[in-house]
């Protein structure tokens, strides 16, 4: 009996990851979209940073914290002590959206940014989503009662976005459509939005 043991291509690794949205590994998943063009990635050693940084923001957090200290830790974790942001200089750089050189260079686009930053604030029992706004992704999270509300962030830039100021993001998208109450954005659409 012939045994032949076969290494996946990065392109059916990363298929056979996305294959069931019910176990979606994002992270895992995004590391892996960077090994067609660094074949040699180990996705493995990138998995391990990633649980290094999971431990020292564990670190700075006491067993009873709440959702709002602890999202007010991982905040400044992430953006003031590990230097994470936008990489204003070079947006359209390919590396941005790699999360292996973003570990390296604290520098990505939105949406990576964002995927890291929901890994770490769902290690740390944060209710947290993805929100593909219009022109801008974000994230936010769902607080528990009695600070009941979602706060929403760019990841960008790591600020706290106001419903106003979300509001405003929409008014160019929506200023020609007729969806507009006096020139505001009604908030049964920003709703829709921040599903």
């Amino acid at each position: 009996m012939d045994f032949k043991l076969e290494v996946p291509t990065s392109l059916e690794y990363f298929a056979s990851l996305v294959q069931s949205d019910t176990e979606f590994p994002l992270l895992e998943s995004a590391i892996c979209l960077a090994q067609d063009e660094y074949p040699e990635l180990d996705i493995q050693e990138v998995l391990g940073q990633v649980d290094q940084l999971v431990s020292r923001l564990k670190k700075r957090l006491p067993a009873d914290a709440g959702s709002i200290h602890k999202l007010r830790v991982l905040n400044k974790f992430f953006f003031e002590e590990m230097g994470f942001a936008g990489n204003a200089n070079n947006y359209y750089d390919p590396d941005n959206s790699y999360l292996h050189v973003m570990l390296r260079t604290r520098r990505g686009i939105p949406i990576s940014l964002a995927v890291l930053w929901l890994e770490l604030a769902q290690s740390i029992g944060l209710r947290a989503q993805g929100v593909g706004f219009p022109g801008h992704f974000l994230v936010k999270v769902r607080l528990p009662y009695p600070n009941e509300g979602q706060v929403v962030i760019d990841p960008f830039t790591g600020e706290s976005l106001s419903k106003e100021e979300l509001s405003e993001r929409l008014v160019p998208l929506h200023a020609e459509s007729g969806l507009l109450r006096d020139g505001h954005v009604s908030d049964e659409l920003l709703k829709h939005y921040l599903r």
